[in-house]
């Protein structure tokens, strides 16, 4: 009896994703726990594992969009060895005949035509597409009809290719063009592969460009980023903040920190520390709207925004709260790991209260950060450089950061956004405060 490998749950409001490769080929034997494919979600990617050991028989190709519960393939036990190594697959009704209708060519110039002049015949890939702008530019310039040029594209599509092709062997338009041929409009039968499909085509690519469809996570971003624009009143305050304090206690007690704990001590964690600390004094910017309601927090699920290759994702320090600083930095090179990996799960992306991202790392000295919705806030932290700053009426160089806040303005108040700011400049700047917790 085969067993059916199905599309585990996915996790909170993810309902499908997109087979994105197959570890296995199809008819390979696998072992229990082997990787049989990977799963693209709106969040993250993810693997499957086979359950159970045996031949795999694949039921859905690698790219196409599987929903939760669906199979995608099955696993036949290792005594069935009669059977092919791909199997054939059940007979399945051939679709009916596209329908063909013919357009009359235009009418010619008025004159005679001889009884003796045989049709035009038909070139092979005459079905017309939308043209791309190299397309354009090339017909538009050499006076040229599209129909009358072999279509050798996906989908019948006309390419440079084919025109420069077409050019070479009638290299001159000074003569005038002769009649086109009717044109064939082909009308797809329902379900067949000729079908429009659901999404918008990919746009035609000129000189120079290069047209690469939007990965799901990539989707997902936008949506919502626009989500909070669209949802939510977004206002940004900032601040700056003398690290010098800061920096001397990292620098004095970093390779003791190494030694002791295992990892680094990095400046996430005194800031995250900084933010959680801030937190208790702010609770409306560690809360939430929830229909008519709003939700506070009494905890701090601290999401940490990490670039990757494939797009921005923000992991969660579950519990951040109730960490040290050791094991804050653990679970950020943990989870940082996993997201550039393309590893992260869904628990890892879900649950967030707070969120901060560090664009200093790639050289920002100052940005508005969007909201992680349904969070209430977000901290953009930026670049450290030495600036001229007063203290106690002396022009001295420290080194500073801006810091900005972007909040929801319909549950933080402008004057609890600039408190809250001004809570984790002050444990920045006097960081005994972070180690003593006041």
């Amino acid at each position: 009896m085969a067993f059916e490998v199905r599309i585990p749950t996915l996790g909170e409001s993810v309902t499908e994703g997109v087979i994105v490769r197959w570890a296995k080929q199809d008819g390979e034997r696998v072992e229990r726990d082997d990787i049989l494919l990977e799963l693209e979600t709106d969040k993250a990617s993810m693997e499957i594992a086979a359950e159970e050991a045996g031949v795999l028989h694949i039921v859905k190709e690698a790219g196409a969009t599987v929903t939760v519960g669906e199979v995608v393939a099955r696993l036949e036990a290792a005594g069935v060895g009669a059977q092919p190594a791909t199997p054939p697959r059940a007979a399945v009704a051939p679709p009916p005949p596209a329908a063909v209708v013919t357009l009359p060519a235009p009418p010619s110039a008025p004159g005679p035509r001889s009884p003796d002049a045989p049709p035009q015949p038909a070139a092979p890939g005459r079905l017309v597409g939308p043209l791309s702008p190299a397309v354009r530019h090339l017909v538009a310039e050499h006076a040229l009809d599209p129909a009358a040029i072999s279509a050798t594209g996906k989908g019948g599509r006309l390419t440079k290719g084919d025109v420069l092709a077409h050019l070479s062997v009638v290299p001159s338009s000074d003569a005038p063009p002769a009649a086109a041929p009717p044109r064939s409009v082909v009308a797809a039968a329902p379900g067949s592969a000729g079908s429009a499909p659901a999404s918008t085509p990919l746009p035609g690519a000129g000189d120079g460009e290069e047209v690469v469809p939007m990965s799901r996570l990539r989707k997902r971003i936008a949506e919502r980023l626009v989500q909070a624009q669209h949802t939510a009143a977004i206002l940004t305050t900032f601040n700056e903040v003398d690290l010098s304090a800061l920096m001397a206690l990292r620098a004095a007690h970093k390779e003791r920190f190494q030694q002791t704990h295992g990892v680094g001590l990095g400046f996430m964690s005194l800031f995250g520390r900084a933010c959680i600390a801030a937190l208790r004094d702010v609770p409306a910017i560690n809360a939430e709207i929830r229909g008519d309601a709003i939700v506070y927090k009494r905890f701090v699920n601290l999401g940490v925004a990490v670039g990757t290759e494939r797009g921005l994702v923000v992991p969660v320090v579950h519990g951040a709260d109730r960490m040290s600083f050791a094991d804050i930095e653990r679970e950020i090179l943990r989870l940082a790991g996993l997201a550039r990996d393309g590893k992260l799960s869904i628990d890892d992306l879900s649950g967030g209260t707070f969120t901060i991202s560090n664009g200093g790392v790639y050289g920002s000295l100052l940005s508005t950060p969007i909201l992680n919705p349904p969070q209430s806030a977000i901290l953009g932290m930026h670049k450290i450089e030495k600036r001229p700053v007063v203290v106690s009426d002396q022009i001295v160089i420290r080194p500073m950061m801006y810091l900005a806040l972007s909040y929801d303005h319909r549950i933080v108040d402008g004057e609890q956004a600039v408190t809250f700011l001004v809570r984790v400049k002050e444990r920045l700047e006097d960081p005994t405060r972070l180690l003593l917790d006041v």
